[in-house]
């Protein structure tokens, strides 16, 4: 029996839209299996400037930029007990960043699947997969509750559902506990933000339990959260919906920004940070975006890894479909490109909870422009590779974070501990106490949640 389609593809996601868009624009008969009804809530509102070049590249930069937004043209770090930050823009930047935005995902992520249904994709919403049949070359079958469906090639981007990574047992999270995260969030009306070409530089604030995202992604509405590690939520003894306004409260940096803040008293939870499912390609099957690997959110990589990914893989799959490459060579040249690409940011990430690291970026300085290369890293310019220029400035600016340990490069700082801190209710809380309504803000939530830890 022949099957009913091409590609299937699990997830209608930035990764699996962008994939079936590629894909039946070729030409390709592509069906986008999706668990969720869109739009749908979802966190990672921030958007590296990487993602400018690939909307052009798609030739959908119009279409996505008319949507409701806040331009982003850099950043800002700072600790948690105040001032001064450090503030940045991608013009900074040694490989020079192009501007892009922060957005609401709900938003975003219909645009793309919109997109995808106009280039000749059938999109299936509210149709999860619910197991897999048949995974082998040129025949796939999955199940879902409307019966089966066939395909030549199965395409994962079911998030961190992780279809296949469970279904072959290839996910796999880290032993560090430094990569083992847990994320409260909320978005909150009335959060002060800094000022013109400024006013959309997401804010993180950094204390020894973890850090603190103020993220503007429309007119009113900020993005609001806090990750930190599981193992120092055990010995606390708050509940996981209360635990940002906890946070907040110990946090002078981040209660003073949101001291007229109104929104929902309790948080909503998301845990299970950082794994991956290597290897990330195998017989009519690859593996995109979340679903292939998941990396800690603090520096945004996110939806452009997902995106990045999507098309990558969309373009090896219709050469392999018209006999172009064997599936095997396209398999080796999606590994290397997940592995080659999230290195640098795996990287960066595991030395943004070192002191010595906080302190020398937060310094700004360095020779041999070492901060500006940082800075193209932190702007995505990792794909389709990491050009020389920025490997080997972010080698020697990893011997500077390990030197800063045992010489001051830089100011030495005590860590700020938010457990040493008397907490002061924020704003929101205390319209909660007096009785007032919460800010009409509802946020819909059907991506997995944890609500302990």
């Amino acid at each position: 029996m022949n099957p009913e389609y091409d590609v299937l593809i699990a997830g209608g996601g930035p990764a699996g839209a962008t994939a079936a868009m590629v894909l039946a624009r070729r030409g390709l008969k592509v069906c986008v299996l999706e668990k969720d009804h869109h739009p749908r809530f979802h966190i990672g509102e921030s958007i590296l400037p990487r993602t400018s070049l690939l909307l052009r590249d798609l030739g959908i930069e119009d279409r996505i930029w008319s949507l409701p937004h806040v331009c982003k043209n850099g950043a800002e770090f700072g600790f948690g007990d105040g001032p001064p930050t450090r503030k940045f823009t991608f013009k900074d930047a040694l490989i020079k960043g192009q501007p892009i935005f922060n957005i609401e995902r709900s938003v975003f992520d219909k645009a793309l699947l919109d997109l995808a249904r106009e280039a000749g994709a059938e999109v299936r919403e509210g149709c999860p997969v619910r197991a897999i049949d048949r995974l082998a070359q040129g025949d796939v079958q999955v199940q879902t509750d409307a019966g089966s469906v066939s395909g030549r090639m199965l395409l994962d981007a079911s998030g961190q559902g992780t279809l296949i990574g469970r279904a072959l047992k290839t996910r796999r999270g880290f032993d560090d506990p430094q990569l083992q995260k847990v994320a409260y969030f909320q978005h909150f009306l009335n959060v002060e933000r800094l000022t013109g070409d400024e006013s959309g530089h997401p804010t993180i604030i950094m204390c020894d339990e973890g850090w603190f995202w103020l993220i503007a992604i429309n007119e009113t509405t900020t993005s609001v959260g806090f990750v930190t590690r599981p193992c120092f939520v055990r010995t606390l003894n708050v509940p996981a919906t209360d635990l940002l306004a906890w946070a907040i409260s110990r946090c002078p940096m981040v209660r003073d920004r949101m001291r007229d803040a109104t929104g929902p008293h309790e948080n909503l939870v998301l845990s299970d940070f950082s794994y991956r499912c290597r290897p990330y390609a195998g017989p009519g099957h690859f593996l995109v975006g979340d679903a292939a690997c998941f990396l800690d959110p603090i520096f945004s990589t996110g939806v452009t890894l997902a995106m990045m990914s999507g098309k990558h893989v969309a373009e090896l799959v219709a050469r392999v479909l018209a006999g172009q490459l064997n599936q095997p060579a396209a398999a080796r040249d999606h590994i290397a490109f997940i592995d080659r690409t999230t290195k640098p940011f795996w990287r960066l990430i595991k030395n943004f909870y070192r002191q010595s690291f906080r302190e020398l970026f937060m310094n700004g300085g360095g020779p041999l422009q070492m901060p500006a290369a940082i800075i193209s890293v932190l702007a995505g310019q990792v794909f389709p590779g990491v050009p020389w220029s920025l490997r080997w400035r972010h080698r020697a600016f990893d011997f500077c974070v390990w030197l800063q340990q045992h010489v001051a490069l830089a100011p030495h700082r005590r860590p700020f501990l938010l457990i040493a801190e008397p907490p002061q209710p924020p704003a929101f809380l205390r319209h909660r106490e007096s009785g007032a309504a919460p800010a009409d803000i509802h946020i819909t939530v059907r991506a997995p949640l944890a609500a302990t830890v």
